[in-house]
């Protein structure tokens, strides 16, 4: 037994073993953060059969079909005088990845869906991430995967032909409209947005911004988060969630918001008005209250699908780096011979790898445990994946010289993306808030266990 006077000496793991997980101290404590994060359990992330034929089949659908024409869609992007019109290409690859079964990969136990489980999709989002269009043409981009998995889960019977049905087989794009520009959106109970029922409507008034996918015209749905009882004493209790079709009258998108300069056109981010905007109440999902309940469920499936993709992006920026240092010349040696050269390579190189190995885990978790018993490892991937890709691709960069900021590489495109990750679903600094409370918690809630028993 380690005395009280050397709790701080003590081994953790030895720890951990010594305490009765069944005690109600551990209940009162709240130290299951440290608990779950440090209990060992057998883990196999060896790709299985299927797995790897699927990853096969991705990696030489995007060389074949995608690679090539990489550039060209960015340029035709780019230089459209409606800046919000779809290239043809995209479409048609679309048809084709659906025809060859390479569809609806991210959703699992669902007919609509490819049935993987989070750690079978993982290496598949990786791939995507490695490329903007991806993720589209294999109908597993956001913020569409996250309103398919609430329709999925919580939508009613109607709910789910007239709008998760279409979504499913690519024919519209949705948005998420939850971020607001007066108030601090990653406290959800913020939200100022107010959802009021009027007999067989809800009318709502409010204003969202940064609604990725709004201004897509192929857009047509609006998941809408704001409050339909603000008084509620419990103010996880305030807030529902509500389809809105983006042509309803009283819905205008006000801009297309920009990042780092850039409208991230076609698809955008949208800043939209609700103005007296009816819709029945049929609409609302799961009912009144239950919005908070839906964000957390929807969430969390979604932080990790953006780390998966990060992942990828980031070894893509290393390849690239790589192959930069060995061909360019500079003080009539190629760049690979010099030591800081190789030492940023080294390290991203095993940044890649925790980060990979991290998300797998975390994934792994959430099948065995569900979305909840995995938080914790939510919380530290989405800390841990945008960071290592922000630093992994600003190296690259760096090697590439003025070339790594232009339009002609990949990088500054991934930059602007693994930058915006750190904000999305929540900023890592409210998940290290979160987490680090957690843990210190724990901590505390042991060592009380240790100076009681």
């Amino acid at each position: 037994m380690c005395d009280t006077k050397s709790y701080y000496n003590c081994s953790l793991f030895s720890l951990i073993n010594e305490i009765n997980f069944n005690d109600g101290l551990f209940a009162d404590y709240n130290c299951s953060v440290a608990i779950n994060l440090y209990r060992v359990e057998l883990m196999n992330f060896e790709y299985s059969d299927k797995v790897n034929k699927l990853m096969t089949e991705v990696q030489d659908f995007l060389d074949t079909y995608l690679y090539p024409i990489e550039h060209e869609l960015n340029e035709q992007i780019e230089n459209n005088e409606d800046r919000w019109v779809i290239p043809q290409q995209i479409e048609d690859l679309k048809a084709l990845a659906k025809s060859q079964g390479l569809w609806n990969l991210f959703l699992p136990d669902s007919e609509g869906g490819y049935g993987l489980s989070n750690l079978e999709y993982a290496p598949l989002a990786e791939l995507m991430g490695r490329t903007r269009f991806a993720s589209e043409i294999f109908n597993c981009s956001a913020p569409d995967t996250g309103n398919m998995e609430v329709l999925v889960r919580y939508g009613t019977d109607e709910q789910k032909e007239k709008w998760l049905k279409p979504l499913l087989a690519g024919e519209i794009r949705s948005a998420f409209a939850m971020t607001e520009p007066d108030v601090a959106s990653c406290d959800a109970t913020n939200i100022e947005t107010h959802i009021a029922r009027d007999g067989d409507e809800y009318v709502i008034n409010g204003r969202k911004w940064y609604i990725s996918g709004a201004c897509d015209p192929r857009c047509k749905i609006l998941i809408v988060m704001g409050k339909t009882d603000p008084d509620n004493e419990n103010r996880h209790l305030q807030q529902s969630q509500i389809l809105v079709p983006i042509n309803t009258p009283g819905v205008t998108i006000e801009r297309a918001m920009k990042v780092f300069g850039n409208d991230d056109a076609p698809e955008g981010h949208a800043e939209i008005t609700f103005k007296n905007v009816r819709v029945p109440v049929e609409n609302i999902i799961l009912g009144e209250g239950r919005g908070f309940e839906i964000a957390q469920g929807r969430l969390g499936p979604g932080r990790i699908h953006h780390c998966m993709r990060l992942v990828g992006a980031a070894q893509r920026s290393l390849e690239m780096m790589a192959v930069r240092a060995e061909q360019r010349i500079a003080f009539g040696r190629p760049l690979s011979k010099q030591g800081s050269v190789r030492e940023d390579i080294a390290k991203s190189y095993c940044e890649i790898e925790q980060a990979r190995l991290l998300t797998l885990k975390a994934a792994d978790k959430m099948d065995r445990s569900g979305n909840k018993g995995a938080k914790e490892l939510i919380s530290m991937i989405k800390i841990v994946a945008p960071q290592m890709a922000c630093t992994v691709i600003d190296r690259a960069i760096q090697i590439h010289g003025a070339a790594g900021l232009s339009q002609d590489t990949f990088l500054a495109q991934a930059y602007q993306m693994a930058r915006s990750i750190r904000l999305a679903d929540g900023p890592d600094q409210v998940h290290m808030m979160q987490l680090g409370r957690g843990i210190a918690k724990g901590y505390s809630a042991m060592q009380l266990m240790k100076m009681r028993g």
